[in-house]
């Protein structure tokens, strides 16, 4: 496991319990010192003890050994922690993606960064409606693992138990823009949430962004299935309605009225749809896919649209069909 923050902990909570030996590589020399000392995450994950089959370490080296690369750095960060972790990995090892996101200056889905980046592993990606601390606590969770040649249902017997429930898939582009585009839409419905505008609207503005989402994933060969499923539809409704999500809580702050100024200093939570926002619009125009919602979070973010005069642009757009 590559990334130790809260979900990756998580993660590699989930194949310890199901009998594996797991190493959990950390940057935060204070990361592996807890676990290896204490068995517990304190910087990410504190309130969940971690078994001993658990080990903690910083040398990247770890990964010529292993069966099985988990990597869970953010979107942003992803085409550098590859070009380190591809000098380390073995020929034909998967490299299971388990970040959201689009590359902010190439608009590019983390699994073609990593086709770029780590050609020589066998890419997969694992996404759909998850929090780390429910999976972390053993509460029911499932999510989509796509991959190809059959690697996807191997992973998924490694994952998979009783708690916790992975639906193999070898549609790696739509379960990585389900995951991105997700949190995009969700800054929208906090924003929503804080302008106080009702749950009618959020429930309208849910519907046209995963439209959006089906639109733009058609051009780029997604499946519509994948899309309805959990890495598309159940990832945008749990982020886009639940105040345990980043992003939604994002939103929600800037249609409350703090400037974007403050949500952005130090301190304060990673809300990746910020980044993925005006990739998401760049790689729809590169499609010629129209993206109203996405376009107006982006203004949004951009400072050019303030919140409330962004949800009179999306209602006062031409009346057309569904």
């Amino acid at each position: 496991m590559v990334g130790a923050g809260a979900w990756g902990t998580a993660l590699a909570l989930v194949a310890a319990q199901n009998g594996h030996q797991v190493t959990l590589w950390a940057r935060e020399s204070e990361v592996v010192d807890s676990i290896t000392a204490a068995h517990r995450n304190a910087l990410f994950l504190p309130q969940v003890p971690l078994p001993e089959n658990i080990t903690a370490t910083a040398d990247l080296g770890f990964v010529r050994a292993a069966d099985a690369v988990l990597l869970a750095v953010p979107a942003q960060h992803l085409r550098a922690s590859l070009a380190e972790l591809a000098k380390h990995i073995n020929p034909g090892t998967p490299i299971v993606l388990c970040a959201k996101g689009i590359e902010k200056h190439s608009g590019k889905l983390v699994t073609e960064i990593l086709c770029e980046a780590a050609p020589q592993a066998a890419p997969a990606i694992l996404s759909g409606p998850s929090f780390a601390i429910d999976v972390a606590r053993g509460l029911p969770t499932a999510v989509t693992i796509a991959a190809e040649g059959g690697l996807a249902e191997g992973l998924q017997a490694v994952l998979g138990s009783q708690t916790f429930r992975p639906y193999a898939s070898d549609d790696l582009v739509g379960v990585a823009l389900g995951g991105a585009a997700k949190n995009v839409y969700a800054i929208a419905c906090g924003v929503v949430d804080g302008l106080k505008l009702g749950e009618s609207a959020r429930a309208a503005l849910l519907a046209r962004s995963f439209a959006e989402l089906a639109r733009l994933g058609e051009k780029l060969g997604a499946r519509r299935e994948t899309l309805m499923g959990l890495s598309g539809l159940g990832d945008l409704v749990l982020t886009a309605t639940s105040p345990t999500s980043r992003n939604f809580r994002f939103g929600r702050e800037l249609g409350s009225g703090t400037p974007y100024a403050q949500l952005m200093k130090p301190g304060h939570p990673l809300a990746e749809g910020v980044e993925t926002a005006p990739a998401l619009v760049a790689r729809g125009k590169e499609a010629g896919i129209e993206l109203p919602v996405a376009e107006t979070v982006a203004a949004m973010l951009a400072g050019v649209l303030a919140p409330g005069a962004a949800a009179m642009r999306l209602m006062s757009r031409p009346l057309t069909s569904e």
